[in-house]
């Protein structure tokens, strides 16, 4: 089977080196244009997926969009079966996703036709799921809602941040669409279409989102925290500065009332104590332990390293819902 592979960050890398791990006969990759990088914007980054399929002798196309007479000619040449599609970066026109004999099948990080879009593993946890996977589909000119052939699933642990996730997923998606290919290969692959009525929109992250506001309960400051975490890191204000935020740890989800009374009395955003398991902060309802920060213009640290150099300290109070000066 000759497959043409799609992709661009590091998350689509795993699922690039299990297809050729397995022997199939990936012929070619398309991915995004090098990145221009630093002040003069002269030197540019190859993405993940090139810097792999460059170590392994692949070709690779990388047009500033796919689409247009000369690139599908591109394509036509390459006699293919199959596409293998994983966070490539663009939408692609029906013209090309229906080109190899196959179709093209699609990873996509979410148990489809919940969170669909461009940020499923983020929009999990800010939603509180407990569970997520990933979804082998054939896709269609229709956003992630192709039928569905192969799906996996995974727990989400109530501490689970987005890198980590990241990461599980992308081992997964590997997983999964070699399966998926062995169960095409054995003529075993069954389509499940989906069921538009139970679909969710997972939209692209913006900065807005990683905002936090103490005075929101600890359960969704949490999850705000560790869905950014370690990026771009959720954010909040002391002292008119922005402070990155992470390893976000619930110490009361607000229904426990063994708390002392002076916490519960203390303003949302308010610094209770310092140690080494890191910042104890109270919020709208219940309270949160954040381990590590990241002062504006500064290396990320540890709370207690930050409280050290006089960056914070007790009864300090984060800022709720105020403005920030300088880019997190």
């Amino acid at each position: 089977m000759r497959i043409l592979f799609w992709g661009t960050p590091d998350f689509a890398v795993p699922p690039l080196r299990a297809l050729l791990g397995e022997g199939h006969d990936v012929v070619a990759v398309v991915t995004q244009p090098d990145k221009p990088r630093g002040r003069s914007r002269t030197q540019l980054d190859p993405s993940p997926v090139k810097v792999v399929a460059l170590e392994e002798g692949l070709p690779v196309l990388q047009p500033i969009k796919p689409r247009g007479e000369e690139f599908i000619a591109e394509l036509e040449a390459l006699d293919l079966d199959l596409s293998v599609v994983v966070a490539y970066g663009h939408i692609l026109p029906k013209a090309v996703i229906d080109l190899p004999r196959l179709g093209t099948l699609n990873i996509h990080a979410s148990l489809l036709p919940v969170l669909r879009g461009a940020a499923p593993i983020q929009a999990c946890i800010l939603e509180g799921h407990s569970e997520t996977g990933v979804t082998i589909m054939q896709m269609v000119p229709a956003l992630d809602a192709g039928d569905m052939l192969h799906v996996l699933r995974t727990p989400i642990g109530a501490d689970t941040t987005y890198g980590e996730l990241h990461d599980q997923l992308a081992e997964m998606g590997a997983l999964a669409i070699v399966q998926a290919l062995t169960l095409i290969e054995a003529g075993a692959s069954r389509a499940v279409p989906q069921d538009d009525a139970l679909s969710t929109y997972a939209p692209k992250i913006d900065r807005d989102m990683a905002r936090v506001d103490f005075s929101w309960p600890a359960v969704q400051v949490s999850r705000v925290v560790r869905a950014f975490d370690p990026r771009p890191g959720a954010f909040a204000t002391l002292a008119g500065n922005t402070v990155k935020l992470f390893g976000a740890r619930l110490v009361d989800d607000g229904r426990d009332t063994s708390l002392d009374e002076p916490l519960r009395e203390s303003p949302p955003g308010t610094v209770r104590s310092i140690d080494e398991q890191g910042l104890l902060v109270r919020c709208g309802s219940g309270a949160i332990r954040i381990s590590d920060v990241q002062p504006s213009g500064k290396a990320r640290m540890t709370a207690l390293a930050w409280a050290r150099g006089r960056g914070v300290q007790i009864g300090d109070q984060f800022e709720p819902g105020a403005t920030s000066r300088g880019e997190p």
